[in-house]
């Protein structure tokens, strides 16, 4: 049976944005309905940072984030920073720690960021309903009615927190997006970010079976997405697929299908240059010797193997150290939304009021999160998104 309730505030997906966005709404005052479809809040959460939820990271600017753009996050996360959501950590007494690069996570289990905004959710007088997909939103003389699992709601605002695509078992679909494109809001076209590449046949024969080999590199790749790629020192790891590990997932985001990613395979260091020297054996087996200085002896020997010069001369060996440091592969593809830790792309920037989140040709109707075309690095960025946009939605009603 239809029922109407009305709210000041309809917030739909209890994920890290949405839970965060309805706590702080309804610490303002407000009468706030949290919708969510899956039968539990935050379930991306639970998963993150290996189980114990990087979320957030000290060294937070605009820069960390991928946008159509660069400069929409700047308000939203210079109103609530790092230090902010550490001081809700530490009021609800949760450990946590700092890793490399600025990044801190729980010292437990990420299950307890989702007791806190559960918490806070309560205390804050938020009406949490599970298993309530959205079938569809429309507005109003008074504002918006939402139409869920039966039920008829009304609200004078709604906050669209329902993610992006990425790790679709988890219930991600395309809910928010279907949304925006009924109020006529352009859509930046949704693609896997933060993912492992594929290798090309090829590729899958010369390099799979070393899968679980590691090492640091530096990757980047030429595409053009919105300005120049950045560099990003971290490991790479190969996989019976292709390729992950960190520096990989940062750099799939920047990287456009057919386009080649460079490694450089021995940061700061000149491998091959002994070689140079007059009373230096020049060989394969010297080559080798010298390169598994630097990476795991089986990947030194198959590497090798591939790029061995036909002669030792000066000119060889400096044409095997410059192909060491900017080593390129294209990847066939990646593995997909299934296995992307988040969604770039999303509900254009240009549509959106970078200081309260809503539409600007629908006031009322705010867009927080995932669901927006605002992508963040590996390592806490895109959970501080979360809180950022959350909090600047939170403020405007």
């Amino acid at each position: 049976m239809s029922t109407t309730e009305k709210f000041d505030c309809i917030v739909l997906g209890a994920g890290a944005a949405g839970m965060h966005c309805a706590a702080l709404a309804g610490a303002r005052g407000k009468r706030v309905l949290l919708l969510e479809a899956g039968a539990k809040a935050g379930r991306k959460i639970l998963i993150s940072g290996g189980g114990r939820c990087n979320f957030t990271n000290i060294h937070t600017k605009a820069q960390n984030y991928l946008s159509e753009n660069p400069h929409f996050a700047k308000s939203a996360l210079a109103r609530y920073t790092p230090k902010d959501f550490i001081a809700l950590v530490e009021k609800h007494g949760i450990a946590y720690h700092e890793k490399t690069l600025g990044q801190l996570f729980c010292d437990g289990s990420a299950q307890k960021i989702i007791s806190m905004l559960d918490a806070e959710c309560r205390d804050a007088g938020v009406q949490t309903r599970l298993r309530t997909a959205v079938e569809r939103v429309e507005q109003t003389d008074g504002g918006f009615v939402v139409h869920a699992a039966g039920e008829t709601l009304t609200a004078t605002n709604v906050v669209v927190a329902t993610g992006g695509l990425s790790i679709p078992k988890l219930g991600a679909n395309g809910v928010g997006y279907d949304i925006a494109r009924s109020f006529g809001l352009r859509i930046v076209e949704p693609r896997a970010a933060l993912v492992p590449f594929t290798f090309s046949d090829v590729d899958s024969d010369i390099w799979s079976d070393l899968s679980g080999l590691s090492t640091e590199v530096i990757a980047t790749t030429a595409t053009q997405l919105r300005g120049p790629a950045p560099t990003f020192r971290e490991k790479m790891l190969l996989t019976h697929k292709g390729m992950s590990g960190p520096a990989v997932l940062q750099i799939s985001s920047y990287w456009k299908p057919g386009t080649e990613v460079r490694f450089d395979m021995a940061p700061g260091m000149d491998v091959f240059g002994a070689m140079l020297e007059a009373n230096d054996r020049r060989d394969d087996a010297s080559a080798l010797y010298l390169l598994r200085q630097v990476l795991p002896h089986r990947m030194a020997e198959r590497w090798l193997e591939q790029h061995a010069p036909n002669d030792y001369k000066n000119a060889s060996i400096t044409k095997l150290e410059a192909l060491l440091h900017a080593w390129p592969i294209t990847p066939a593809g990646t593995e997909g939304f299934a296995k992307a830790e988040v969604t770039a792309g999303g509900v254009s920037t240009a549509e959106l009021d970078s200081t309260t989140m809503q539409a600007k040709a629908v006031p009322g109707l705010a867009f927080i999160g995932e669901v927006v075309d605002v992508t963040g690095w590996l390592g806490g960025y895109n959970f501080q998104w979360a809180w950022a946009s959350a909090h600047a939605a939170a403020t405007a009603l």
